[in-house]
């Protein structure tokens, strides 16, 4: 048989991105895995896989779509998809029989998606281009996608969900967000018996809109009072009030839907991107922990409120001022509480022990120092989340201006 040959013309990689984005309009979900192995192979690839992240951000799972080349899981620490997908950059392994395996990142914006990987037999810079392109392309499918069909859900999943996490992760919004002023990222944990622990956030201007919350109790009750409390910090978010009324129309909902009984605490901020200025106001929940070159500063105290559904007074908003670089790190109980060592609770120092030695190490990046707090702090508690606990970091790296020439 004779070799297979390649259209490498000019203007080939832009007719294949048209061709591939003029189909998949209309096309169903089942049909997007082999539509992507076809657009590869139009550019000699082969062994094409797609890598979704599970639920426990510790693995990336493959997808099971026809066409697809369908290996192991491969681990988020220590692998060269989990390279390429904390890096977000492109990562290639020449393999011992010829050829060259790719992992591109899947990003949908900044969000992580996960990766794509094929083989080429040879690589050159325009492939590379149009490979990070076409990466560019399957992201987006996949996110659009997801949003009518279970598959890709069905995927990332490495053992059965309660119906509380359920719902807990049908509220939640993308689990990072990157800008050029500030990136954040969080964490669930137990993935897949989540309840009452959630986050929400938003970027309108200038201004990002950030809540970390965690219901009282287990189960349904605490989703349930969970989805009430970030339903309403939505609506008063989208009529543009400040933070004292946010807690205050929270607060309000959820005593007239669950009684004065039932609460929930919460940490509600807002960042100026441009400015660094911090607003703060503390429902009853752990101070957050101020982080500076990799050690935590200080707690970013603030007068302390009832939690939401409490009936509290207007509470007092506290303000401080973030230097470039540095990062807030927002925690629920269910991290110091657990008890470990004979029935003794984790407790802060501990915590804040992690962080400081993880500090001391090489970074990654935030989002991937923020997975491996997770992952350590979880094996210094023995394994065990008895209870809800959720991490929530925002690095702020400078204003606007500094940054004007990306629109350039």
């Amino acid at each position: 048989m004779g070799e297979e040959i390649v259209d490498r013309s000019e203007g080939f990689g832009e007719r294949l991105l048209g061709v591939l984005l003029d189909r998949v309009r209309l096309l169903p979900p089942q049909l997007i895995a082999p539509l992507i192995a076809e657009g590869v192979a139009e550019m000699g690839g082969r062994e094409v896989s797609i890598l979704l992240q599970d639920y426990a951000q510790e693995l990336l799972v493959p997808f099971p779509g026809r066409k697809l080349h369908v290996g192991q899981p491969e681990p988020v620490v220590g692998s060269p998809a989990g390279r390429a997908f904390q890096s977000a950059d492109v990562v290639e392994v020449s393999r011992a029989g010829g050829g060259v395996r790719m992992y591109l990142p899947l990003l949908d914006g900044s969000d992580q998606v996960g990766v794509l990987a094929l083989t080429m037999d040879t690589v050159d810079d325009d492939d590379r281009r149009l490979l990070c392109r076409l990466a560019g392309l399957v992201a987006d499918m996949l996110v659009t996608k997801n949003a009518y069909t279970d598959q890709f859900v069905l995927a990332r999943r490495r053992e059965p969900m309660s119906v509380s996490a359920e719902i807990q992760w049908g509220l939640l919004p993308p689990l990072t967000m990157t800008v050029p002023q500030v990136e954040l990222a969080g964490i669930l944990e137990p993935a897949y018996r989540v309840a009452g622990d959630s986050f929400d956030y938003a970027l309108n201007d200038n201004v990002l809109h950030m809540a970390v919350i965690d219901a009282m109790g287990h189960d349904l009750d605490a989703a349930a009072m969970a989805t009430v409390a970030i339903g309403a910090y939505r609506h008063a978010r989208r009529v543009f009030v400040g933070l004292a009324e946010k807690y205050a129309f929270m607060d309000q909902a959820i005593s007239r839907q669950f009684g004065d009984d039932h609460f929930v605490t919460a940490q509600l901020m807002h960042l100026n991107i441009a400015t660094g200025e911090l607003e703060l106001v503390n429902a009853g929940h752990p101070a957050p922990l101020l982080i500076r070159d990799g050690q935590v500063l200080r707690q970013l105290e603030s007068a302390t409120t009832l939690p939401v559904g409490c009936g509290g007074e207007t509470p007092r908003v506290r303000e401080h001022t973030l230097q470039r670089g540095d990062r807030v790190l927002c925690y629920t109980d269910g991290i110091i509480e657990e008890r470990v060592d004979g029935g003794q609770p984790f407790g802060e120092e501990r915590l804040i022990h992690c962080v400081n030695r993880l500090g001391q190490e090489r970074s990654d990046g935030m989002r991937a120092d923020l997975r491996r707090l997770s992952h350590t702090l979880k094996k210094e508690r023995g394994g065990r989340t008895s209870d809800d606990a959720t991490l929530f970091m925002i690095e702020w790296r400078g204003g606007a201006a500094d940054h004007l020439a990306v629109l350039h």
